[in-house]
Order: C-alpha cells, then sequence, then structure tokens
C-alpha cells in the first residue's frame, strides 16, 4: 500500500542534496566551470556531507513533510470530490451511532489479515467513543475466497437487513477456512438465515453493483490494499492501531 523505503530513498536522498544545496548552487554558475572546477567543487560538496551527515537527514525531513502535505492536501481533494459515495452510499452497511459527528469508512476484504486485526479495535473504538458512525465498503481483492465472501454479506444485508450483516460480518471475519457453498451454508444455518435464497442472490445483479461500485469508489481514491479507512477528512492507508485511530478522530474534532 504503501511505497517501499528501497524505491523512495535514491528519490529523497536526490531530492535532499538538492535542497541542501540549494544556497550553494544559486550563487554558482555551474556551466561555467572547468570538468577539473567541477570536479574539485564535487569533492568538496561530497567532503562536507560526509562531515556533516545531519544537513542531508534534515532536508530529508523536510521532503518527507512535504510528501505528507502533500498527499494529505490530494486525499481531501478526492473525498470532497465523491462525499457522497464515500459516506451516504444506501447500498452500505452503517451503524454505530447513526448521528455521531465523526464518520469512519473502513474499506474491508474478509480475507485480510490486517483487517482480521483491525476488526475488534474498530468495533471498540465506535464502542467507547458513542458518538461515531461506522460505514463498511465490500472491497474484495484477494481472491475468489474474498468475492464469495462479499457476495455472501452483501446479499445477506439486502435480504436480511442491517443486523443480520453485522452477525455474518463477524463471523466471517473470524472464519479460518475455506470459502465456498458448504462452508457460506453452515454459516447462514448457525444465523437462523435462509441459506439457499442467500446463496441465490449472491449471482444476483444488485449484489454485483454493489461490489463494481465500491470498486470504482476504490480506484477514485487511489485505494489499492485493505484495510482502507476514510475517517471524517482523512484517509488512512493500512492497519492503525486502537490509540492511533482515537488520535486520527480527536485530531478531526478539532479542526
Amino acid at each position: 500500500m504503501t511505497k517501499s523505503p528501497g524505491l523512495r530513498a535514491p528519490r529523497l536522498m536526490a531530492a535532499a542534496l538538492a535542497l541542501a544545496l540549494a544556497g550553494p548552487v544559486q550563487a554558482l554558475d555551474l556551466t561555467a566551470m572547468t570538468p577539473a572546477e567541477r570536479e574539485a567543487f564535487g569533492a568538496e560538496v561530497r567532503a562536507y556531507l560526509l562531515s556533516n551527515p545531519q544537513v542531508l537527514m534534515e532536508a530529508i525531513a523536510v521532503l518527507e513533510q512535504q510528501d505528507q502535505a502533500n498527499q494529505a492536501a490530494a486525499d481531501l481533494a478526492m473525498l470532497q470530490a465523491n462525499a457522497e459515495a464515500i459516506f451516504r452510499d444506501p447500498a452500505s452497511w452503517a451503524d454505530g451511532n447513526l448521528d455521531g459527528d465523526i464518520t469512519v469508512v473502513e474499506f474491508v476484504d474478509y480475507r485480510c489479515s490486517y483487517c482480521r486485526r483491525a476488526h475488534d479495535e474498530v468495533a471498540e473504538l465506535v464502542k467507547s467513543d458513542g458518538n461515531i458512525r461506522l460505514v463498511l465498503k465490500e472491497f474484495p481483492i484477494l481472491g475468489d475466497d474474498s468475492v464469495l465472501a462479499s457476495r455472501f454479506a452483501i446479499a445477506v444485508l439486502q435480504l436480511a437487513g442491517p443486523e443480520a450483516y453485522k452477525r455474518v460480518h463477524d463471523a466471517l471475519i473470524t472464519l479460518r477456512g475455506a470459502v465456498n457453498d458448504q462452508s457460506l451454508t453452515r454459516l447462514a444455518q448457525d444465523q437462523g438465515l435462509d441459506a439457499a435464497a442467500i446463496l441465490a442472490r449472491m449471482s444476483a445483479p444488485e449484489v454485483e453493483a454493489v461490489i463494481a461500485a465500491n470498486r470504482q469508489l476504490a480506484s477514485l481514491l487511489q485505494i489499492s490494499g485493505t484495510p482502507t479507512f476514510v475517517i471524517d477528512q482523512t484517509m488512512v492507508r493500512g492497519y492503525v492501531p486502537l490509540d492511533g485511530m482515537r488520535q486520527i478522530v480527536a485530531g478531526q474534532r478539532a479542526d
């Protein structure tokens, strides 16, 4: 989800070097130097940086801050442009305090280990805060089992309603075995649901439309992994511990 440090490091080092040397270089006309003068200048720069490595570290820190600020601004623009689909899509399950002052939207895949890790912490965040509205977006990206699980959950929501969906969601996120007709039939029966009707509904165009819409929205938001959270006006790509989510919520309320 995030860029590899190995890919970012050369770019950051090059940019940091340019930033660190911006002042001195601006005072020189490098094109007017002879090859020998440029070689001598380069040697002096290298010696200076080896003697003062903190200069590069400071420049890298500045560039990281600029990258983060630019990403946050781009995310905010995308969130504002797609707010209706993100926060008020009637096809997505919503719970918690439906009149809460903060909405947390999670793009989830049932086979994602980090989604499973986040599940109880998201539930605790919503419960302990008391003023958060939670929205789940089915976003199956990890293979056929993921797609089947999401189709099943959506079919339950459409046929049996939000309370049944919540029970099924909790069961699917902890399901360790294969996802197939047999396991889904058992799950439906365990929840007192009409397994045959739900399995038949899984292939309905109404179910496919929900998944297609979520995938299109994820593409617009440049989301490629799960879990991804939208916490009010902040995009969070990847797992965040409970304390981190609480800090983000508090920051949104303070803005």
